[in-house]
């Protein structure tokens, strides 16, 4: 058989695959039903169709496992959306977040010295937090507010009046809503900050039209099956400068040197460069070396495979229609728990914000008849999904006892302790239809009946 004939006997093969995997997958989503009471409301999951699978197949099948063409074309874009020059796709939020604070410590860019300080609202995430402390930096923590859960700022500025030495300013935009990004940019301005953006929860959302994660000097993204647009597992971190580039791409990538990237950089003598074998150790000038082994960080290895760049470029065609159904669960959510807006606090968009909701939030209200955990055991007994608001007062955590006080903390943090009790939030996810938050409805009207 002649290589021509193999090549067209190959593509038939390969689309017979896609083609029973399109079947396949259609089928098992008509096959899908929901009966109230009986079957979960999961807050999240995966809004997947036929697009997602087979381009995974595909790509697995091409034989390409690491990063290469489909990873250069999700970085390309995604980038964008974060109103950023470029990026680099990881393998979590959470490394993300590791990457964008080991490169203000790299000597080829910020060159922080350990025990820099670093300010961040003490609620939360922990990889938002973790970082701080893995790189040696000395977190200053400032409490948060309600109903919001942002950083409280008034608390914030005063606290940089105080330690004119903080030099970075890290936080989350809370469950998709920013906080007074206007006032959050006079600061950074007014004490010389270093602001990182952690948009995990966060895509898409916007600040006075512009997008969230164009503010800072780095933002970070996470693509956990939770999270706006998923490929399992990942992360991205956008940055805009070369020297943020080199410097993230190298701490990426085990700290290599090499900025080749894709299959002709990998298969070709001389890279894409055209400089590979050149002298690239300044040590021994007048050497020969390979420069995919020239290490310009102590980096780590945090890249994803390429399977689930092509997942994601399917998922990053449908944010839009993603946002638009999580501001509708958001919108139907907010109708239900209105009529008891006496025993919570009730989410509120910023001024200026157009957030793209990762959940919707719920404080109780300290003179409320009953618990978060009354509450929130209720609904899960009727199979409603639940969670709280992450770690809470994350300095409260058992891993983090031997770090301070706990009667300190509390002290200090009032209003994070609420958080950590009284806060918890339903999901906004697209798998959520208008059918399931009809019956959360349902739900919370029984329990709110005891109480009228």
């Amino acid at each position: 058989m002649s290589d021509k004939l193999y090549s067209i006997n190959e593509d038939r093969e390969l689309q017979e695959i896609i083609s029973l995997v399109e079947g396949y997958i259609s089928k098992k989503e008509f096959k899908k039903s929901w009966t109230p009471g009986e079957d979960w409301v999961y807050y999240a999951g995966p809004y997947f169709n036929t697009e997602e699978y087979t381009r995974a197949v595909q790509t697995l099948l091409e034989g390409w496992l690491v990063l290469g063409a489909e990873g250069a074309r999700f970085e390309k874009r995604f980038s964008k959306i974060l109103g950023k020059k470029t990026g680099f796709l990881t393998n979590s939020g959470s490394s993300s977040n590791l990457l964008m604070m080991a490169a203000l410590a790299s000597k080829n860019l910020n060159n922080f010295p350990k025990g820099t300080k670093v300010l961040t609202p003490i609620a939360g995430f922990p990889t938002t937090i973790n970082p701080i402390f893995q790189m040696g930096f000395e977190p200053v923590f400032v409490d948060v507010e309600l109903p919001t859960l942002n950083l409280d700022l008034d608390q914030a500025e005063k606290i940089l009046e105080e330690h004119g030495d903080i030099k970075v300013l890290t936080f989350a935009h809370v469950l998709g809503n920013p906080p007074n990004m206007d006032r959050v940019m006079q600061l950074v301005e007014k004490y010389n900050l270093v602001l990182l953006e952690d948009c995990c929860d966060a895509l898409g959302g916007t600040y006075n039209d512009a997008p969230l994660g164009s503010f800072g000097a780095m933002a970070s993204c996470s693509f956990y099956p939770a999270h706006h647009i998923t490929m399992g597992e990942g992360g991205f971190v956008a940055v805009n400068t070369t020297e943020q580039e080199n410097v993230v791409r190298s701490l990426r990538d085990w700290g290599r040197g090499c900025y080749c990237v894709g299959e002709k950089a990998s298969i070709s003598k001389n890279g894409a460069c055209g400089k590979r074998f050149s002298c690239w150790l300044p040590a021994i000038p007048d050497q020969i070396f390979d420069h995919k082994y020239v290490y310009q960080e102590m980096g780590y290895n945090l890249k994803p495979i390429e399977m689930q760049a092509s997942i994601g470029l399917a998922q990053m065609n449908k944010l839009e229609e993603i946002k638009t159904l999580r501001n509708k669960n958001f919108d139907n959510l907010f109708e239900v728990f209105k009529k008891y807006e006496e025993y919570f606090y009730l989410p509120i968009a910023t001024t200026k914000s157009h957030p793209n909701w990762f959940a919707f939030p719920l404080t109780i209200k300290s003179d409320a008849p009953f618990s978060r955990g009354e509450f929130s055991n209720f609904l899960e007994s009727n199979k409603i999904q639940t969670r709280t608001y992450f770690g809470g007062n994350v300095m409260l955590q058992p891993a983090y006892s031997h770090l301070a006080d706990a009667e300190t903390i509390v002290k200090d943090f009032p209003v994070a302790r609420k958080v950590t009790t009284d806060t918890f939030f339903l999901g906004t996810s697209p798998v959520i239809t208008k059918e399931k938050t009809d019956y959360i409805g349902s739900v919370v009207d029984m329990f709110m009946r005891r109480f009228k």
